[in-house]
């Protein structure tokens, strides 16, 4: 089989691989579509080279069962919660593996992912797809999406919130598609000005650019003063976080998904005096996949909008060096 691995440098490689054999509990699954997340940019951009491949977005048919499994079948459309634990500590008997007490694995990321013609998971981390989703939506689903939805669902947004999401890369961009079908008014703040467009046509009503002028002045301007009653960051910037913690209002509540990096704060004012809720979020638990997708096709969520860029797999060097320039949506690889 073909797999794409990260060389280091912003170099990538498409590699003939043995085709993955199932152990016992095991399943391969014949890969369809493969999501490209903002993640998956820092082993692109490290200078040392990745021994496995790349993609935790998987989405694909059931190929091979492995001895012992039962429940899923040859051809099922299913999506791969990516990571795998131990599978009986207390995280892992709540769908949150990635918390597992014992450690756990993470595909894409020191084990093999989804960018390849096959891959092999415990017939656990399966998710069903619903059949009103294509491929591409349900790769979309099983990082950037869920982690946008399990987000907003710690926010309780619903009709009487008015929200505003610091960042609209595929996550941010999620949350505003997402926000506005749970009936909230939607504030979409980014430096891109591709991205605000975007943000528009997937449902923002107001749209932000830091670079013109003080966020959280704007916010509060166009709350009556007050803040928003909820905000989410999605980028992992420093500015962008304190920014997100002083855009809510009074008893507001803010949640931080985006990854790495720093943020400052003064307690008392930023958060203590202001009676504000502050959560975290890390993607999500397996039920968490499921109930995402269900949603979406449910609700006829349009998320197909959100893919601006569909690519084979030997067109990986180009996916990754658009992607990296941060103005597209979501970028997917597609497998025949």
């Amino acid at each position: 089989m073909r797999g794409v691995v990260f060389l280091g440098d912003r170099r990538v490689e498409i590699r003939e691989l043995p085709d993955p054999v199932p152990a016992s509990g095991e399943v391969v699954v014949r890969m369809r579509a493969s999501g490209i997340c903002g993640s998956d940019l820092r082993p692109y951009r490290a200078s040392q080279a990745q021994t496995t491949v790349g993609g935790h977005e998987p989405c694909g048919t059931v190929a091979e069962l492995g001895p012992g499994v039962v429940g899923p079948k040859i051809g099922d459309r299913v999506m791969i919660h990516h990571y795998s634990g131990c599978g009986s500590c207390k995280y892992c008997r709540i769908g949150y593996d990635q918390l597992c007490v014992h450690g756990h694995k993470t595909y894409g990321f020191g084990t093999n992912g989804g960018n390849a013609d096959y891959i092999v998971v415990p017939a656990r981390c399966l998710v069903s797809l619903p059949g009103e989703l294509s491929f591409a939506e349900g790769a979309a689903i099983a990082c950037g999406t869920g982690t946008a939805y399990m987000a907003l669902k710690k926010l309780d947004v619903s009709g009487r919130d008015t929200l505003a999401i610091y960042g609209q890369g595929p996550v941010g961009l999620s949350a505003t598609l997402l926000a506005k079908a749970m009936g909230a008014r939607v504030i979409g703040i980014d430096v891109s000005a591709a991205r605000l467009e975007l943000a528009r046509t997937l449902g923002a009503d107001e749209v932000l650019n830091p670079a013109e002028g003080d966020p959280v002045q704007a916010v509060q301007d166009l709350t009556g003063g007050e803040g928003a009653d909820a905000t989410l960051d999605c980028t992992g910037n420093a500015t962008a976080r304190a920014q997100t913690v002083r855009s809510a209002r009074v008893f507001g509540r803010a949640c931080f998904v985006g990854e790495g990096g720093t943020v400052e704060l003064e307690p008392s004012p930023d958060i203590i005096h202001r009676h504000l809720t502050l959560y975290g979020s890390w993607t999500f638990p397996n039920v968490g996949l499921e109930e995402c997708a269900r949603f979406i096709a449910d609700r006829r969520v349009p998320l197909a909008k959100l893919i601006t860029h569909r690519f084979r797999l030997d067109q990986a060097a180009e996916a990754f060096r658009l992607f990296d320039a941060g103005a597209t949506g979501k970028c997917v690889f597609e497998m025949d």
